[in-house]
């Protein structure tokens, strides 16, 4: 197992599509070993995301928890459950959102330092109206407008592929990186 997933510049996050209740998703490292596991509850009014090193749920990763039980603009915290820290935050970007997904990502203070967007306005409107079997992807950037990592969902119509890849130099907190991806593999997994 490796010991800290948040050094590693690339992971992969599966979910199979078809469940009855509730949702569960593995992360897998570059190597397709386990380095997390979340089992989600269903007909929950406010998010909370628990990851774990492996499905005993015995280590407790990360944790990502609404801040409001219904919000368009939802804001999640994003907490270092090893360091009993909030590493930041993430907050959906309401009306740009519906044709476009955008998130902001704050840090331990709430001040914005990076953003998700999909990738293009135009594949965002054909997944929206036409077909979701469209794969997402979506850029990582500082607020500078730097590359940070890249989010790529891989076609497959019965599990749910999220790779996440970092960029080289990347300087922005991996947990967030980390925290952003397993919200949007969790919120999708709803949507889709």
């Amino acid at each position: 197992m490796t010991t800290n997933p948040f050094q590693l510049d690339g992971y992969m996050i599966r979910r199979k599509v078809f469940k009855l209740f509730g949702s569960s998703f593995h992360v897998y490292d570059p190597a397709g070993q386990v380095i997390g596991f979340s089992k989600q509850k269903a007909f929950k009014l406010k998010e909370d995301i628990r990851l774990y090193t492996d499905e005993s749920a015995g280590t407790e990763l990360l944790t990502v928890q609404a801040r409001q039980i219904v919000d368009f603009s939802a804001a999640y915290d994003i907490l270092d459950a090893q360091a009993g820290t909030k590493a930041g935050g993430a907050k959906r970007k309401g009306f740009k959102s519906i044709l476009r997904d955008a998130w902001e990502l704050m840090d331990a203070n709430d001040a914005p330092i990076a953003t998700v967007q999909e990738d293009s306005g135009g594949l965002a409107f054909l997944r929206r109206f036409l077909s979701n079997l469209i794969p997402q992807s979506f850029d990582v950037k500082d607020s500078s407008g730097v590359l940070q990592a890249t989010f790529k969902q891989r076609f497959n119509p019965f599990i749910y592929k999220l790779e996440i890849s970092i960029a080289p130099g990347a300087t922005l907190d991996r947990r967030l990186v980390f925290g952003a991806a397993v919200l949007i593999a969790a919120i999708e997994g709803r949507q889709g």
